[in-house]
């Protein structure tokens, strides 16, 4: 547009001087509308250059599609930590009590250790036997006898009265049936379920 208006000056000028010099008043006039075109395009051009100027110093809105956190986690508030299950212990009724048994620990099997023999398993640890190896229905025999063995309290096996293990030890009597369902398990060494079977058997 300036160069518009530009140009526009410069025919306004050419036709007056023209229109002076002929006497022309024709020229004169055309002359005259040519500088307020020249006039015109000069305020129109000046108007567009500052908005643009205005419009490169404005500063640029965020798009509505911004780009979420880098963090999704913390968009809707600090990160909440799960719940840590806190494991349940069954009380120990009676504890101590006449009657209340400790139910024997839970055998510690050494992959590498020897079988002692047919029918047993090895010991434990150094001065506990090994369990009997007893066939499930033979199993499920015993513990329906009534017959009376021998168990120390936190040891996982049960005894005739007469085996070696009970010596210097302190034991209960208990019927095997109990016995069994608290957990023990039969001795190696003095092999109660076959004595037991066999007494079953002669009866």
């Amino acid at each position: 547009m300036i160069v518009a208006s530009l140009l526009l000056i410069l025919v306004a000028v050419v036709l007056l001087v023209a229109g002076l010099a002929g006497g022309s008043s024709v020229l004169l006039v055309v002359s005259i509308a040519a500088s307020l075109l020249a006039a015109v395009a000069l305020v129109v051009g000046a108007r567009q250059a500052a908005a643009d100027r205005a419009a490169a110093q404005r500063p640029q809105r965020p798009s509505r599609t911004a780009t979420p956190p880098a963090d999704p986690a913390f968009a809707y508030g600090p990160p909440v930590e799960p719940e840590i299950p806190v494991q349940h212990v069954p009380p120990t009724v009676d504890a101590g009590g006449p009657g209340w048994r400790q139910p024997p620990e839970p055998p510690v099997t050494d992959v590498g250790a020897p079988v002692v023999g047919p029918g047993m398993v090895p010991a434990t640890d150094d001065d506990e036997p090994g369990a009997q190896d007893v066939p499930p229905a033979q199993a499920a025999l015993v513990a329906r006898l009534d017959a009376e063995v021998r168990v120390v309290d936190g040891r996982p096996r049960y005894h005739l009265a007469h085996c070696a293990h009970l010596a210097g030890r302190e034991h209960e009597p208990l019927p095997v049936g109990e016995a069994v369902e608290l957990g023990f398990t039969p001795c190696a060494h003095c092999a109660p379920d076959t004595v037991l079977l066999a007494d079953a058997d002669r009866i």
